[in-house]
């Protein structure tokens, strides 16, 4: 069996509230990655898994029986975003030598959330 290999980090974002956005973030479950925010509101995510966010059942476990709910998840953290703010989480990652590579990067910024990945090639100008 391929085990995922995969590493994620972010930014750090300044957040509004930051017993607000513990709450939140103690609500969702991450996998084995790791979040913190500080006493001064900075906000970063990092650790060796993939960036897939679920919801966190009574016992603390991920709810996989709701789905993945990452899109959910940063659309609430953009509500909690300083002024200007600006929050990115990126992820790279591979099983084995198979293709395709795990890659995707998300931007919280000015309420919005942005995806990218390496789905759709676009074609070199010359």
């Amino acid at each position: 069996m391929a085990t995922l290999q995969a590493a994620t980090t972010s930014t750090g974002a300044i957040v509004s509230d930051p017993q607000a956005v513990r709450e939140l973030c103690e609500s969702y479950c991450f996998g084995t990655l790791d979040w913190e925010v500080t006493e001064d509101g900075e906000l970063t995510i990092w650790g060796y898994d993939d960036f897939e966010v679920y919801e966190a059942r009574e016992n603390g476990l991920p709810d996989y029986e709701g789905g993945i709910v990452t899109h959910e998840f940063l659309r609430e953290l953009a509500n909690h975003l300083e002024a200007n703010e600006e929050f990115e989480i990126q992820t790279a990652g591979f099983t084995k030598c198979r293709f395709p590579v795990l890659a995707k990067r998300y931007v919280v910024r000015d309420g919005e959330v942005l995806h990218a990945d390496l789905s759709f090639p676009d074609p070199i100008d010359e």
